[in-house]
């Protein structure tokens, strides 16, 4: 209990600073200054530099819901702080970024009191390599998540700036971002780069399920159930891009609804970490 209740303060750290970040961001759009982005700057670094130290103290799994997720927060602070000290430091990369890694912050969080204690370290399953190939799988499905997020933000940019131009709206009174055309192929790359990588993820889980798991606790289960779902709504958008060539602001549409089905994914409890060889 002490442990999580330690865990917990580390994550409220972690997200008052990312939340800082974004306040500090919203108001350099609003009252543009160069000491609004400095000190937003300043604030997301002390987040990122929090998140990255707890991640490397408590190794959160990435089998368990709560590291999952705080795996995934992380590499989108990344973009967050890479993409606003550089590539898009004139538009409102972080005012999108910063709430998505805030809310997967918080997720974590209460995913960290309804996960199952971590099992113990198997030395005849590290030995046979299914620990190392589960780490595999893992990171596989990490990239892929990351993909998926970024498809995500690129599709909500992409709704917003499409219906700023259908209605005409001034760029100088709105918030400033990338043009559809930057937006689409943002949107695109992140398709091409997590299809592969969760096709490739959900090929080595499986193989990993057929060494002695049951078939209604794990090959049932919401976890492997709705990321077979996920990879389903990528091979439809792959089709409807390349097949049916659907405009790209149904794309994004869809691109959105796979964002909700990866969090599910995501909060589910894994078969590797509480389901074990039966």
């Amino acid at each position: 209990m002490t442990g999580s209740l330690i865990q917990g303060i580390h994550h409220y750290c972690i997200g008052l600073s990312y939340l800082c970040a974004f306040l500090l961001e919203l108001a350099r759009l609003l009252w543009p200054a160069n000491g609004w982005r400095v000190a937003g700057l300043a604030f997301g670094a002390a987040g990122l530099f929090a998140h990255t130290a707890y991640l490397l103290v408590n190794q959160p799994s990435p089998a368990e819901p709560y590291g999952s997720v705080l795996w995934l927060a992380w590499v989108l602070a990344l973009f967050y702080f890479w993409g606003t000290a550089h590539k898009h430091a004139k538009q409102a990369w972080a005012v999108f970024v910063l709430p998505v890694v805030i809310g997967l912050v918080a997720v974590s969080r209460v995913l960290l009191t309804a996960t199952p204690e971590t099992p113990a370290f198997d030395a005849a399953a590290w030995a046979t390599g299914e620990r190392f190939w589960g780490a595999v799988h893992g990171v596989l499905i990490l990239l892929a998540s990351v993909g998926v997020s970024v498809g995500f933000l690129a599709s909500v940019m992409y709704l917003i700036q499409a219906r700023r131009l259908r209605k005409k709206v001034a760029p100088g009174t709105v918030v400033p971002m990338l043009s559809l055309e930057r937006l689409e192929t943002m949107n695109r790359r992140a398709l091409n780069f997590a299809f592969p990588l969760l096709t490739a993820g959900l090929l080595v889980g499986s193989i990993l399920l057929q060494h002695g798991h049951a078939l209604s606790d794990n090959w049932l289960s919401l976890k492997v159930l709705s990321t077979a779902g996920l990879w389903l709504v990528f091979l439809v958008l792959l089709y409807l891009r390349y097949g049916a060539h659907v405009p790209a602001r149904r794309l994004a549409t869809l691109s959105i609804a796979s964002f909700a089905l990866l969090l599910v994914a995501l909060a589910a409890s894994h078969p590797f970490a509480v389901g074990g060889a039966k």
